[in-house]
């Protein structure tokens, strides 16, 4: 019989954020693929748990889930985890996992952890309708992805990295308006976790001559 895949939610940053049976699934499981196995490995030994990792991140995903593939069918059950959060969201795992399902094998995904939840319901706007977003392109196609979000009328949800936080605020006021509200929440269930809410305008005053530091997530207002 075929090996399992199980995707396996890790803490955002506060260790004690890990389930029961996520600890028993890395336990239990022949390899535990990693995207980076030195962040691993520091909760494998928070939660004394000795198994064997094989790195799989996005720059080798592409070269390895053949033989992944190849062990599942032997019967081996593998357990794919990333740095932090919920794999295949803006981490490595989907190209795997829909590899998986191509060849029959089954997939099982745990539910847990995932950074823009806590900041959605953090920021105080309506979380009955979102959309999802990630990161945003870096450099080609970044105007033209906030700018088919112009009459979004749903809550907006980002992902971005703390050095070009204030740049996504000041692209936003372009497109969206001054007025428009959001959220920032930085750092989320780590020691230092910040949450600025605001006008646009105001949020992007706030951060402008900080040295910003931490993982981020933004929630926008949806078009009223």
């Amino acid at each position: 019989m075929f090996g399992k895949l199980y995707i396996v939610p890790t803490p955002i940053g506060n260790l004690e954020d890990f389930t029961f049976r996520a600890k028993r699934i890395l336990s239990e499981v022949d390899l535990i693929l990693a995207e980076d196995t030195r962040k691993t490995v520091i909760l494998l030994k928070h939660y004394n748990i000795v198994n064997k990792m094989q790195s799989h991140h996005l720059h080798n995903e592409h070269k390895t889930i053949i033989d992944i593939v190849e062990k599942l069918k032997e019967g081996l059950n593998i357990a794919l985890v990333s740095d932090a959060g919920t794999p295949a969201i803006s981490d490595p795992g989907f190209l795997l996992s829909r590899e998986c399902i191509k060849n029959d094998i089954n997939v099982e995904t745990l539910p847990g952890a995932v950074a823009f939840i806590p900041a959605l319901v953090n920021s105080g706007l309506p979380s009955d309708r979102f959309c999802f977003e990630g990161f945003l392109p870096q450099k080609k196609g970044r105007q033209k992805s906030i700018q088919r979000l112009e009459n979004e009328d749903r809550t907006m949800i980002f992902y971005e990295s703390p050095h070009r936080l204030v740049k996504a605020l000041e692209q936003f006021i372009a497109v969206f308006g001054s007025e428009r509200k959001v959220s920032v929440s930085r750092e989320l269930t780590k020691i230092f976790e910040e949450n600025i809410r605001g006008t646009l305008q105001e949020v992007f005053d706030f951060y402008k001559d900080k040295k910003i530091k931490g993982e981020i997530v933004i929630v926008v207002e949806g078009k009223n």
